[in-house]
């Protein structure tokens, strides 16, 4: 009898910014209306944030997505920047290198960085290294290095090896007394005051010189060099410099440090006390990419400076040469992601820790439940060029709610849930409803939901009081429920005398009457009762670090709201079953609670938190299901 009653309103899909039901037709002429609306709105604002010092600042342009299709996701390899790099150094065997260092967790830009450097060797047959820069013991942590690994992992990437710089501290060692040798660098005495006098004063007004330490001899400093490695210095009275070109207009070649003694002697993570002294990135890095034969050093415009010192010491060692080409890296508005003030969040316990959805730490992106195929889609668009990008989040969330659209099922799911008892459902309590897991891509397959007397509705789709511009429950008003036989009237409601909140709604099945003009979700009664957290952003303004006193004072106090009581339907189980979603090949291995992702219609996007236990399932929203307006 169910399947005979649901006959009719197959044919007809949800308009989910509406909650109606209507034809195919019907809502494709509202998305390519809505489509044009939101376009001629993007051309009379701007979209992205004001950045004086960024290199350009990329515009965003809101495009139709009615019947959009995915970019090729190869495609950023295969023309633009990427490919002219490419056509430079076109090696047979490209090897690019991924070199965080391990002093903090990675954020949203290092994907774009992991996303280039690990799909550039892939594209061209080529292999990529994990290599950790380990050359600051002051700052870095064991369980860095293991987050990182597990990042790259979880983004879908497996390095062709795993190397840290300190393999090479004894090599690197070895290439600095070579230098001295050579008469290319020195041992200098000093103060970080003098230097900045060197290096022309405050604004670059004064002559550039070069200090007195870089006159004495060679035997002199390589002596002193060996008393700085063993430990016959304090910190910060001694340090190798690069004898380079004082009298260059790149401040990269005023005589760079190449090795420093550490503030704190803290034992090394991986060489314990063995080294007292420290080799630099200016110093390491391009080293170390000669040494693992890195073909394509890529990197982002910061270090277009770099490049000078990169070369110099390369050629003046007479090492393999890599070629290093800078991209523009990525920034996200609205938000902050320097480590010290991340830190600071999380010791003053205003977010949950450094995992916390609101932040765009990529273990918080991961445990809001963003899939890595929606980040790496998201990279893919914005493609690679050598401007700086400066992206809002609002784009972000629209390049993944396109991503999740199509690639995770649908379930019900009311976060504020008001018993509705329907008098009059008969011989219709009990029957079986069969639920598509996607109206849009019948392969998911289905659910079975049981039609109860008691269901339950949001509390947000019910009123006292009844107007002309108000489409769902009201008293004597009918509305129709998802996916379910007939559209329901409301007769009556009770209410609690001392809080005024409706305790109860008496409806009947609405046999007769016309279609209903809009369509809302509700669950059956014995539905499981979840905690869902709905997160918002954590700032108010674009940009947080400008706020006036410090971004401590630019905290959204609403940035977290919590529904104890919500009810997710009985699809959840299967949901969980089938996980993850969307099925991503090596995701599985590593899957945690975040790959348990569906969309609640008519409410938002959501995934499994990892404080969920078997006992008590904690949800948290993804991603709204249209743009928030306050973003714009």
């Amino acid at each position: 009898m169910a399947g005979n009653i649901t006959e009719g309103t197959a044919k007809l899909q949800l308009d989910e910014e509406t909650g109606e039901m209507v034809s195919k037709n019907e809502l494709k002429k509202r998305l390519q209306k809505r489509a044009k609306k939101a376009a001629t709105a993007a051309r009379s604002r701007p979209d992205g944030d004001s950045n004086p010092e960024a290199a350009a600042v990329v515009k965003e342009k809101s495009k139709s997505k009615a019947d959009e299709s995915y970019l090729d996701p190869n495609s950023m390899f295969k023309q633009g920047f990427l490919a002219e790099v490419f056509k430079e150094r076109p090696t047979e065997q490209v090897i690019t290198r991924f070199p965080p260092e391990p002093n903090g967790y990675l954020h949203l830009g290092h994907a774009k960085a992991i996303a280039i450097n690990f799909g550039f060797a892939r594209y061209h047959g080529g292999k990529t290294i994990l290599r950790f820069d380990d050359t600051n013991p002051d700052a870095e942590e064991g369980e860095y290095f293991v987050a990182i690994e597990e990042i790259v992992q979880w983004l879908g990437f497996t390095p062709h090896a795993v190397t840290y710089s300190s393999d090479n501290f004894q090599r690197l060692y070895d290439l600095a007394e070579k230098l001295i040798q050579l008469g290319k660098a020195y041992v200098c005495h000093c103060t970080e005051t003098e230097i900045k006098v060197q290096r022309g004063g405050e604004g670059g007004s004064l002559p550039r010189y070069r200090c007195e330490h870089a006159e004495q001899d060679v035997e002199t400093s390589l002596q002193k060099f060996r008393d700085m490695r063993d430990g016959k210095y304090e910190p910060q009275t001694a340090f190798l410099r690069m004898k380079q070109d004082i009298q260059s207009g790149n401040p990269q070649m005023w005589d760079l440090a190449a090795f420093r003694i550490p503030k704190e002697q803290r034992p090394h993570f991986r060489t314990g006390n063995q080294w007292r002294i420290y080799p630099t990135y200016d110093f390491t890095h391009c080293l170390c990419d000669s040494f693992e034969g890195i073909t394509h050093s890529l990197c982002t415009t910061e270090f277009v400076l770099s490049r000078e010192s990169y070369e110099w010491l390369n050629k003046s060692l007479a090492v393999y040469e890599p070629m290093q080409r800078e991209y523009g890296r990525l920034n996200i508005s609205g938000t902050i992601m320097s480590k010290r003030a991340l830190k600071k969040l999380v010791e003053l316990k205003l977010v949950r820790g450094w995992d916390d959805p609101r932040l765009y730490t990529l273990i918080a992106i991961r445990r809001r439940g963003i899939p890595p195929g929606g980040i790496l889609s998201f990279v893919n668009e914005l493609g690679v060029t050598t401007a700086q990008t400066i992206i809002q989040i609002s784009r972000f969330e629209q390049s993944i709610r396109r991503y999740l659209e199509t690639t995770v099922p649908r379930l019900l799911l009311v976060l504020d849930p008001v018993p509705v008892v329907i008098e009059n459902i008969d011989d219709l309590e009990g029957q079986v409803l069969s639920i598509p897991l996607s109206p849009k891509n019948p392969e998911m397959g289905s659910y079975k939901l049981c039609l109860t007397k008691t269901v339950y509705i949001d509390r947000s789709d019910f009123r006292e009081i009844d107007s002309e511009d108000y489409f769902r429950l009201a008293p004597g008003k009918a509305v129709g429920l998802l996916q379910a036989p007939y559209p329901i009237r409301a007769t009556s409601f009770s209410k609690d005398d001392a809080t005024g909140t409706v305790t109860e709604i008496r409806a009947i099945f609405d046999k007769e009457g016309k279609k209903p003009k809009a369509y809302i979700h509700w669950v059956p009664e014995n539905s499981r009762k979840v905690e869902a957290r709905v997160h918002s952003q954590l700032f108010k303004s674009p940009d947080p670090t400008a706020v006036e006193g410090g971004f401590l004072n630019d905290i959204n106090p609403d940035s977290e709201s919590i529904y104890p009581e919500a009810l997710v339907d009985s699809g959840f189980e299967e949901v969980r079953r089938r996980a993850p979603w969307p099925k991503v090949e090596g995701e599985s291995s590593g899957a945690g609670p975040e790959s348990v992702r569906f969309q609640a219609m008519r409410v938002a996007y959501f995934a499994m938190d990892t404080d969920s236990t078997e006992d008590k399932i904690v949800l948290n929203r993804i991603i709204p299901l249209k743009e928030d307006p306050g973003k714009r």
